[in-house]
């Protein structure tokens, strides 16, 4: 659970920055240098200032998630939007459209594909980032029942929880796979020529 409000606190926190930067280059310039030092920062050092803040449990393990998967998503969101086709936009401008209208008809379907890019990637980070805090600094969470697990030599247990953030990631993976087919199949090659 903390791992899916972290990446989905990503998910909305990665697309405004990413949509702010891809649209800006006020923002690109001023906004990403910091955003780079951020993600370059280990988030296990991060995790004790997190316990300061918001106490030990699930809170630093939600923002440990967050913190680690938003970078993927801010990154690709901004290529997307930057990468569009500047003739559509030249199109839409010629025919008096807003600069929102031109982001919604432009800008969003182009970006579609490298969301669900990042989303994919992002997901197995955000168990890294939760799971890596969990075991530090929580008493609950199945980063803490592999710690007590370990420590009690008990590696059924232990294997239990590796494979059941296999699946879960597994599981993840492939309903962002199904969602991607859906919403971009546009932008997909034929499957029959490959």
């Amino acid at each position: 659970m903390t791992t899916t409000i972290g990446f989905a606190l990503s998910i909305i926190i990665g697309i405004f920055f990413g949509a702010l930067i891809g649209m800006s280059r006020l923002a690109y310039d001023a906004l990403y240098p910091i955003l780079v030092g951020i993600s370059s920062i280990p988030k296990v050092a991060l995790i004790p200032i997190f316990v300061v803040w918001l106490g030990a449990g699930t809170g630093p393990a939600i923002l440990t998630a967050c913190v680690i998967s938003f970078f993927p998503i801010v990154v690709n969101v901004a290529t997307g939007l930057a990468t569009a086709e500047p003739e559509l936009e030249d199109i839409l401008q010629a025919l008096n459209a807003s600069k929102l209208d031109i982001f919604w008809n432009v800008g969003l379907p182009r970006t579609m594909p490298y969301l669900f890019a990042a989303m994919k990637v992002a997901i197995s980070i955000a168990f890294i980032g939760s799971i890596t805090s969990e075991t530090i600094a929580s008493n609950r969470g199945i980063g803490n029942a592999m710690l007590i697990a370990t420590t009690n030599f008990d590696m059924p247990l232990a294997f239990a929880a590796l494979m059941l953030i296999s699946i879960t990631g597994v599981v993840f993976y492939f309903l962002f796979v199904l969602l991607e087919n859906r919403m971009t199949g546009w932008a997909q090659r034929n499957k029959k020529t490959r």
